[in-house]
C-alpha cells in the first residue's frame, strides 16, 4: 500500500519541522508549506490526504486555506492547529469541514494518533463508496458510487453539520452497517460511542431492558441494574439495524424516547434525559408495511430525515470489478497470499451471478477464492461451487478457466457419468443455497426461513444433516 502524502502548513519553521519529523517517523509521507496560500498553491499541483493546518498565519490564514482546500477537493483531510486562546477558531474550522482540531502546545504522539485516527474514517468512506449510497436532501439528491468519491464525501460532509436521524435503506448485504460506520466516524460525534443493536436478534420481551435498561428487581432474573443501550451511546449514536422488525409496542416507546429525548429504566419511575444520535437500517419496504398497519406512520417520518439508498449489486454490476479488486486489496494482506488479480473467465462467472447476497455474498466468494487459489490470480476453479456448476434455472457443467492448466482426465468432474449425477447435485446445491441464505441473513434462523421460503422444521433438518452451525454466519 502506498504512504500516506500529509502536508504540515505552519509558519513556525521549528514547530514545522518537529511535526515533520514525528509523522515522518510513523511510515508517512510528509511535505510542508509556510502558510495558507503556499499550501493551497502546491495541493493543486499535488493532492495530499490530510492536511495538519495552522489557524493563524500570514497571507491566508487556516480558515481561508480550509475552505479553498475542500472546495478544491472535499476528500483531503483537515487538522486545525490552534492556541488555547483560539479555540472559538477551531470550533469555527470544525464546522467549516475539519475533522478536528489539536490545542497547542501539541504532542508528538497526540499529532500521530489524531492523524491515523483521520485516516482510518477517510478509509471508511472509500469503503463505504463501494456500496453506492444515493442520499436525498433538502437541497436535492446527492448521487455517489464508486468512481466519484468527491460526491461521497460531500454526502459525508453533509451528513456531519447535522445531527438528525437518518435511515439506511437497501436489501441484505448491501453495506448498510459499513455506511451507519462511515457516518458516525466522520461525524462530531466521532469521539463518542458508536453501539449497534439488531431489532431482530432479541426477545420482544427483553427488548425494552436492551434498550433502555433496568432496575434490579424489575422482572425475573435482573439480579442488578443494567444499563440500556441508550444510556451506553450518550454523546454517540446508536445504529439500530432491522428497525422494521421492531413489535409495535416497542416502536410507540422508540418513538416517544426519540421525540422527548428522554427514556424510563424498566422498573425504574426516573427519566433520563439522552443525547444520541439515531441511525436506522431495514431491508423492508416501510411504505407498505405502514400501509398494512405493522409499522407506524409518525415513527417512520421521525427517522427518515435523511434517507440513504443502498441500490443491489445485480443493479450495478459494472461496479463488480472495483470491489473485487478491493477485495483482492484486502485478502492479501489478511490472508497473506501473492494473488494480484482475477481472470477474465472469473470475472465474467461473477457478472452474471444474480447476487441475491449482494456485496456481502460477492465478499465471501472473493475470500472462498483465497482460500483455495494456488496461483497468482483468481481463476473459476476457485470460485465457489455454486457459481461454477449452478445458474439458477439452467444446469450447466462447470466451466474450464482457459487461463489455468488443462484437468486430468478422468478426473470426477469431468466424467458425464458424474456430472448427471442427480443425487448428487441437488444435495450439493441444496447447501450451497442454505449456506447462501444463512450467509445473506447473518445466521438468524427465523429471517433465514421466511425470506428463503422454506419451513423452518426443514431447514432445522437440514441444518443438521449438512453439519452447518447457524452460529457461524452471525456477524
Amino acid at each position: 500500500m502506498s504512504q500516506y502524502k500529509i502536508m504540515v502548513v505552519e509558519d513556525d519553521t521549528e514547530l514545522r519541522q518537529t511535526l515533520i519529523e514525528a509523522l515522518s517517523r510513523n511510515d508517512f509521507l510528509v511535505f510542508e508549506a509556510i502558510d495558507g496560500q503556499d499550501a493551497v498553491e502546491k495541493i493543486r499541483k499535488d493532492p495530499m490526504d490530510l492536511v495538519l493546518l495552522d489557524v493563524n498565519m500570514p497571507r491566508m490564514n487556516g480558515l481561508e486555506c480550509l475552505k479553498a482546500i475542500k472546495d478544491y477537493d472535499p476528500s483531503i483531510i483537515a487538522i486545525v492547529m490552534t492556541a488555547y486562546s483560539t479555540i472559538e477558531d477551531a470550533v469555527k474550522a470544525i464546522k467549516c469541514g475539519a475533522y478536528n482540531y489539536l490545542a497547542k502546545p501539541i504532542k508528538h504522539q497526540t499529532v500521530v494518533e489524531m492523524v491515523q485516527r483521520a485516516l482510518d474514517a477517510q478509509a471508511m468512506i472509500r469503503t463505504m463508496a463501494l456500496s453506492a449510497p444515493v442520499v436525498k436532501l433538502e437541497a436535492g439528491e446527492f448521487v455517489g458510487h464508486s468512481g466519484e468519491m468527491k460526491k461521497i464525501f460531500n454526502i459525508i460532509y453533509k451528513l456531519a453539520k447535522v445531527d438528525t436521524s437518518v435511515l439506511i435503506r437497501g436489501e441484505s448485504g448491501t453495506g448498510k452497517e459499513l455506511v451507519a460506520r462511515a457516518i458516525h466516524y466522520n461525524s462530531s460525534r466521532k469521539d463518542q460511542k458508536l453501539v449497534s443493536i439488531n431489532c431482530s436478534a432479541i426477545a420482544e420481551t427483553l427488548f425494552e431492558s436492551e434498550l433502555f435498561g433496568h432496575e434490579r428487581g424489575a422482572f425475573t432474573g435482573a439480579d442488578q441494574r443494567q444499563i440500556g443501550k441508550f444510556q451506553y451511546a450518550e454523546g454517540g449514536t446508536l445504529f439500530l439495524d432491522e428497525i422494521a422488525d421492531l413489535s409495535p409496542a416497542m416502536q410507540v416507546k422508540l418513538l416517544r424516547v426519540l421525540q422527548e429525548k428522554k427514556f424510563t429504566p424498566v422498573g425504574s419511575h426516573r427519566e433520563i434525559e439522552m443525547d444520541v444520535r439515531v441511525i436506522a437500517a431495514t431491508n423492508r419496504n416501510l411504505e407498505e408495511m405502514i400501509q398494512k398497519g405493522t409499522f407506524r406512520e409518525d415513527l417512520f417520518y421521525r427517522i427518515n430525515v435523511i434517507p440513504i439508498f443502498l441500490p443491489s449489486l445485480r443493479e450495478r454490476k459494472e461496479d463488480i470489478d472495483n470491489l473485487v479488486r478491493h477485495f483482492i486489496g484486502r485478502f492479501v494482506t489478511t490472508h497473506q497470499k501473492n494473488i494480484t488479480g482475477i481472470t477474465t473467465q472469473a470475472l465474467e462467472k461473477l457478472k452474471d451471478h444474480h447476487w441475491p447476497g449482494n456485496i456481502r455474498e460477492l465478499e465471501n466468494a472473493i475470500e472462498h477464492a483465497f482460500v483455495v487459489e494456488g496461483t497468482d490470480k483468481i481463476t473459476v476453479r476457485s470460485l465457489p461451487e455454486y457459481l461454477n456448476v449452478f445458474k439458477l434455472g439452467n444446469l450447466q457443467k462447470p466451466i474450464i478457466d482457459s487461463n489455468t492448466e488443462s484437468s486430468p482426465p478422468n478426473t470426477s468432474l469431468e466424467s458425464d457419468s458424474d456430472f448427471l449425477d442427480y443425487h448428487r447435485f441437488k444435495e450439493e446445491f441444496e447447501k450451497e443455497f442454505i449456506i447462501r441464505a444463512l450467509k445473506t441473513f447473518k445466521g438468524r434462523i427465523n429471517q433465514t426461513a421466511l425470506h428463503a421460503k422454506i419451513p423452518k422444521k426443514t431447514l432445522l433438518r437440514k441444518l443438521q444433516k449438512y453439519n452447518i452451525n447457524a452460529e457461524d454466519f452471525r456477524l
